[in-house]
């Protein structure tokens, strides 16, 4: 894990100007206080490096699917600077709000945007994206085009992978957050929330939400005052939120609360004073993704489909039969498997999230063994074909090895597998069938909700299955048997 005090001496020389707006003070992460201005951007939530090359345009077949909407060029739009900004508001409303969403999230990684991520369009989040430009020596329009759409993906997406950055929403609560899920590996239920915490509880992050009728300043003194050990070193009490931070015993605390309709919803976060070198920046990060009342900022619809999607098939008979995440092959107007032909859908069972296919005319193919007794071990391996993007175009089955996540939902996954992973195979330490991997890009967070990456028990492949009359095959275990019955799944959309 990468060391990220730099970040302290930035926000110390930033303390006089924090304070002016209500912020915090340079002992914690600028803006913890959650109101419109919002966290101080992680400037130093990596080590300085060199300037990222903006990435190249996507492949032919992937263009369709992550090309700009018309109007968002990248342009300088021209005129009044009221016509300016009307162009400026509509290049973003014609992005789907899940896609502003992420803009906003990664350009809090590269520490260009001083925002909550909602979605909503801003100046704020022009000048970050504008910054962002500047950086990358490109025009400062405003609007990112798609080539550096990708250049600030690329630039954000290892400073998230390495502590396993995700967004969720939490069901027991309604509150939406961000959360380092490489550092968090535990989850369990809280008092009136979900909690997270790493394996030996130097990490913390509990969601919570009082009974209707509680007030946001009952609330505020009882986490100022609550447990008797915390000393609090910065505390801000507005209308609609409250900040409460500073020491409990050997930890440091950041508690942030809203309140709406009679109602409050909050985050506490607690780690070792130890991890502050890691966990300061991450607290700006989470505090900028942090909304308490998710509705009121859901996105308009899910997520968009991409025309050409990639994802993994198990092979499970000898005369063509391949189970695959039914969400891969939703809505393909065709689905190719490269080197068998195209594909037919038979079935799908959507509480299980699978779907099964058959090619037809194959000829040695290898069946995945489904019979083993697979033991649920902690580590495991998962067997898949990334996406052709994430591997330079190439096609190569690899296997990386993760572990399962917290008893609390025994099939999760600590660590998301790499785009194309989807409806491949997860084996034991002995090289069984241990189910079919299911990745997903949003997800309901919390004990009894599914995880962002799980696997779908071999239990559940074979019953599904049989009520196919697809008889389960046997094989032999090991990582090299489980590459050979894997295969790409191609679905294109209209």
């Amino acid at each position: 894990m990468r060391v990220f005090a730099v970040i302290l001496a930035a926000l110390l020389g930033a303390g006089p100007a924090l304070a002016q707006d209500g912020n915090m003070p340079g002992n914690m992460p600028g803006n913890m206080a959650g109101n419109s201005a919002a966290p101080t951007p992680p400037a130093a939530i990596a080590k300085p490096k060199p300037k990222p090359k903006p990435a190249r345009a996507p492949a032919a077949a992937e263009a369709a699917a992550t090309a700009t909407p018309a109007g968002t060029t990248g342009t300088m739009p021209t005129g009044t600077p009221a016509a300016v900004a009307t162009a400026l508001r509509e290049s973003y409303t014609a992005l789907p709000a899940a896609e502003r969403i992420a803009i906003q999230s990664d350009l809090v990684w590269t520490g260009d945007y001083n925002g909550l991520i909602t979605g909503e369009f801003s100046d704020r989040l022009v000048s970050a994206v504008k910054a962002f430009q500047k950086r990358m020596k490109g025009k400062e329009t405003g609007v990112l085009n798609p080539q550096e759409r990708a250049a600030l993906t690329a630039a954000a997406k290892p400073l998230q992978d390495e502590v396993g950055w995700r967004l969720l929403s939490d069901q027991a609560t309604g509150v939406r957050l961000g959360l380092p899920g490489r550092l968090a590996t535990q989850t369990s239920a809280g008092k009136s929330g979900t909690r997270w915490m790493s394996a030996q509880g130097q990490l913390q992050i509990e969601t919570f939400r009082s009974p209707v009728g509680t007030t946001l300043a009952a609330e505020y003194e009882q986490q100022r005052k609550d447990p008797v050990e915390r000393r609090v070193s910065y505390n801000v009490l507005r209308p609609d939120f409250f900040v409460v931070s500073g020491t409990q015993g050997l930890k440091k605390f950041y508690v942030r609360a809203s309140a709406k309709d009679g109602e409050v919803r909050g985050i506490a976060i607690l780690y070792d004073q130890a991890m502050e070198g890691t966990m300061d920046p991450m607290v700006v990060a989470m505090s900028s993704a942090f909304i308490p009342f998710a509705s009121d900022v859901t996105p308009d619809g899910p997520p968009p489909r991409r025309r050409v999607e990639y994802g993994t098939g198990v092979v499970v008979s000898a005369a063509g039969h391949i189970v695959t995440d039914r969400q891969v092959v939703e809505a393909c107007s065709v689905i190719v498997i490269p080197g068998l032909g195209h594909a037919e859908r038979l079935a799908q069972d959507k509480a299980g999230e699978l779907a099964l296919l058959r090619v037809y005319g194959a000829r040695n193919l290898v069946p995945m063994g489904l019979l083993g007794p697979a033991q649920r071990t902690a580590e495991v391996a998962l067997v898949g074909i990334a996406d052709p993007q994430t591997q330079g175009g190439n096609a190569a089955t690899t296997a990386v090895s993760t572990r399962l996540g917290a008893a609390a939902n025994p099939l999760a996954l600590e660590t998301a597998p790499a785009p194309g992973f989807s409806g491949g195979g997860a084996i034991d330490r002995q090289g069984h069938f241990l189910g079919v991997i299911l990745h997903k890009p949003s997800v309901l967070a919390g004990p009894a909700a599914a995880a962002q990456a799980m696997v779908v028990p071999a239990e559940t492949v074979r019953n599904f299955l049989e009520a196919n009359y697809v008889a389960p095959a046997s094989g032999r275990p090991g990582v090299e048997n489980a590459k050979a019955s894997m295969v790409r799944v191609i679905c294109v959309r209209k």
